[in-house]
């Protein structure tokens, strides 16, 4: 814990409510709450993501395919089957763990950038088995959603997006602590000891294969279950987004990165910067500079990451320091 405790907590209280609140006062139909809701999947998002690439410090760049399994899974299941998304996600959770374990036997050996170009690689191959797996997936073409109001809400269909804002807000709560209780667990302080040194804490004993692999799986079923949600949000996808590196892969990653990787509060501050800066800039510039979102938080990632390596948190709590000990003079 940090020397403002009292503080944090009291911050994480007021930032609770103002999220509960908020979007009863925005229009049900508008933009500005369909951001929000993307602002809490991808926040979840880099939250799941900083299990394993947080407090492991093994980057990974094939998220994407964890994600789309979910997706996948889930719409399958239901345009196929009729069976309720819930459960959907569920098998989803567990194909993207049976994945998540087949990849990372091999690939936790690795260190350093070469894991995460292996990863890459992985992200990759789904995406390719997707687009070419045309008869259950779709194909290049995509798949669309069933749209099944009769359902009810097992469906996780709704007809506004105020709903799906607390969804996602509930599922964004549920990872945070999911998260937070590995952080402060045993569990959590043997990844921490592997980040650290890994070489060390094999040393004193911590069998870091096999904490990294279970970091993976757990990281790797809640990325599925949020695939999940951004499907019966989004009503359509295609390989290309779905399993996409820079779409979903890396935004993952910047959104923890950016925020403060490894923290609590990091995903949620990565991504309330990153999401409406992307979308902005999406709408302002429509298809005449494409790519230049994704320019610009990359550049504001090597800013932050030049002026304070631990992301926008630490920076805020570097300079927060340096006032008080200016003040105290």
């Amino acid at each position: 814990m940090t020397r403002s405790h009292p503080l944090a907590r009291l911050l994480l209280v007021a930032t609770i409510a103002a999220l509960a609140v908020v979007p009863l006062f925005l229009d049900p139909f508008g933009y500005a709450l369909r951001i929000l809701c993307l602002m809490l999947l991808f926040g979840a998002l880099g939250q799941a993501w900083n299990i394993v690439g947080g407090l492991a410090n093994q980057i990974s760049l094939g998220h994407a395919a964890y994600f789309g399994i979910g997706a996948y899974s889930s719409t399958i299941l239901f345009g196929s089957f009729g069976l309720t998304p819930i459960l959907g996600a569920v098998v989803g959770a567990v194909l993207a763990s049976i994945f998540a374990l087949l990849l990372s036997i091999p690939t936790l050996r690795l260190k350093g950038h070469y894991f995460a170009l292996a990863t890459l690689a992985a992200g990759e191959m789904a995406r390719i088995v997707a687009n070419s797996w045309t008869s259950v997936t779709g194909g290049p073409v995509g798949i669309s959603v069933p749209f099944r109001p009769e359902a009810g809400p097992w469906a996780l269909q709704f007809e506004t997006a105020l709903p799906n804002y607390y969804l996602f807000f509930a599922a964004f709560l549920i990872v945070t602590l999911i998260f937070w209780r590995v952080k402060t667990s045993a569990f959590g302080y043997r990844l921490r000891a592997i980040k650290e040194n890994e070489i060390a804490a094999e040393v004193v004993g911590v069998d870091t294969y096999r904490v990294k692999l279970q970091a993976s799986v757990l990281s790797a079923a809640l990325t599925a279950v949020l695939g999940t949600l951004y499907a019966q949000f989004q009503f359509f996808f295609d390989p290309d987004t779905i399993f996409g590196v820079a779409t979903i892969s890396v935004k993952m990653a910047l959104i923890a990165i950016l925020g403060g990787v490894g923290t609590i509060f990091g995903p949620w501050v990565g991504a309330l910067v990153i999401i409406p800066l992307e979308e902005l800039a999406n709408s302002w510039l429509g298809n005449s500079l494409a790519g230049l979102s994704q320019f610009t938080y990359g550049v504001l990632l090597i800013v932050v990451i030049l002026l304070n390596p631990r992301g926008l948190i630490s920076l805020a709590e570097t300079l927060r320091d340096r006032l008080s000990r200016r003040n105290g003079q």
